[in-house]
């Protein structure tokens, strides 16, 4: 379970993440919704021990992911793009992410073949489209076999077909068991995948539940989403 308290980050004058509380439960997609500049991406860096937590906690498994002894046997998280060099193969990048993270090499190819790459696992990554570098992506995050997967923005720039292969995997791996925090703009998308949605704006929760409970009262996700966003006010069910 991913669990946030409190959550807080400022910069300077700025507050950009504000007491924000929400726990993403094993077994299902928890969908984090916000506008860009919302906090969404801050959350994610502060879970992952990438950026310094000004206040509150946020914490894998009961402890904070920095207290990890084996952090890749636990989380896996694929966040934006440009990890790999050019020059290597989707193997070789792989192969070293297993090595720097003391994971089995068999797990390279269990990984690729995960994410549908394994007849690219020798082409160098400079050759790669937007799609095959998301599912790249997935397949690093993947090499621990983490019971936590962290997706930030997954279908970004990805055509029809690369979008709906995505979405069945999201839903496989909670189905798996694993608890998924997917951090996406994208009402419609978020409302097929996910089973539970924390919707922030301007670093603080505006509100929580299902795609039907925040639907209610609204034509679709998207109106909700937009009405929500337009203030402050804080909502929950």
């Amino acid at each position: 379970m991913i669990e946030i308290r409190g959550l807080t980050k400022r910069y300077g004058a700025h507050t950009a993440v504000d007491g924000l509380t929400f726990t993403a439960a094993p077994g299902q997609v928890t969908g984090f919704l916000g506008p860009n500049g919302a906090g969404k991406s801050t959350t994610l860096r502060m879970l992952l021990g990438l950026d310094r937590i000004d206040a509150g906690t946020a914490t894998v498994t009961g402890v904070p992911y920095t207290s990890l002894r084996r952090p890749a046997r636990v989380v896996g998280a694929q966040l934006d793009l440009g990890g790999a060099h050019p020059s290597h193969t989707a193997r070789a990048h792989l192969a070293w992410i297993a090595r720097a993270n003391g994971l089995p090499l068999g797990r390279v190819d269990e990984s690729l073949r995960r994410v549908d790459l394994e007849r690219a696992a020798r082409a160098r990554v400079r050759t790669f489209s937007l799609g095959m570098g998301q599912r790249l992506n997935l397949a690093a995050a993947l090499l621990g076999d983490p019971q936590v997967v962290i997706m930030d923005e997954p279908v970004n720039g990805l055509d029809p077909a690369g979008i709906r292969w995505m979405r069945s995997f999201t839903r496989g791996l909670a189905e798996e068991g694993r608890t998924v925090l997917l951090s996406s703009h994208l009402m419609d998308e978020i409302s097929r995948i996910a089973d539970h949605l924390v919707v922030i704006h301007r670093g603080r929760m505006v509100a929580r539940g299902g795609p039907d409970q925040l639907t209610v009262g609204h034509d679709s996700l998207e109106d909700a989403f937009f009405a929500l966003t337009s203030g402050t006010r804080e909502g929950a069910s």
